[in-house]
């Protein structure tokens, strides 16, 4: 009887280009994530610098302080010199509006913008998601839920909500993601030995 089973085959070799396949494949899901990162942010620094630096006098722009420091040859690009100086101000904006004369001044312009008919909407607007966001008074997402439908606002009841055992960040790169991202699954009990 045993010389009717055949010996077991010698295992396939995989072919090399199947492990160049298999090697991009796995060098693509590491370099990916890390090179948009590094593409977002830089085209994010660089839009804020096209904003900023038209806005800062022609002796101090990088290229004319690279210019004076280190000679005309030097030519090298300068990058992120906007982003410092609207950190900057942002931060010395809102050291002044802590003080009542800043105060003063932002509840003035508020009063101005509120007789404009269409620009007190689009400020209303911008204003009220900049406080829930950046808010620190109170806690404006605290849980993560679901409602049974979708592509509208709506104002739903409590009881028709679905509390989600999901972090806020978890549900943010779930939505961001249209759905790709999704967080690993809690174990609900740990696993018994067999």
């Amino acid at each position: 009887m045993s010389d009717l089973i055949p010996p077991p085959l010698p295992p396939r070799r995989r072919g090399f280009l199947l492990g160049l396949r298999a090697n991009f494949l796995t060098g693509l899901v590491v370099v990916l994530p890390v090179g948009l990162t590094i593409y977002f942010v830089w085209t994010l620094i660089g839009w804020i610098d096209g904003w900023i630096l038209p806005l800062i006098p022609a002796a101090y722009q990088p290229e004319a302080l690279t210019e004076r420091m280190f000679g005309p040859e030097a030519k090298f690009p300068v990058r992120g010199v906007g982003v410092l100086v609207f950190l900057i101000f942002t931060i010395m904006i809102g050291w002044m509006t802590k003080g009542l004369f800043g105060r003063s001044v932002v509840r003035w312009a508020e009063d101005m913008v509120d007789r404009l008919p269409i620009i007190r909407s689009v400020y209303g607007a911008i204003k009220q998601m900049a406080e829930t966001f950046f808010s620190k008074k109170e806690q404006s997402f605290d849980q993560v839920c679901l409602v049974e439908t979708s592509g509208l606002l709506l104002f739903v009841p409590t009881k028709d909500l679905i509390i989600m055992d999901m972090k806020m960040d978890e549900a943010a790169k779930l939505i961001v993601s249209g759905g790709l991202v999704y967080p690993a699954p809690k174990d609900a009990a740990p696993k018994e030995a067999a």
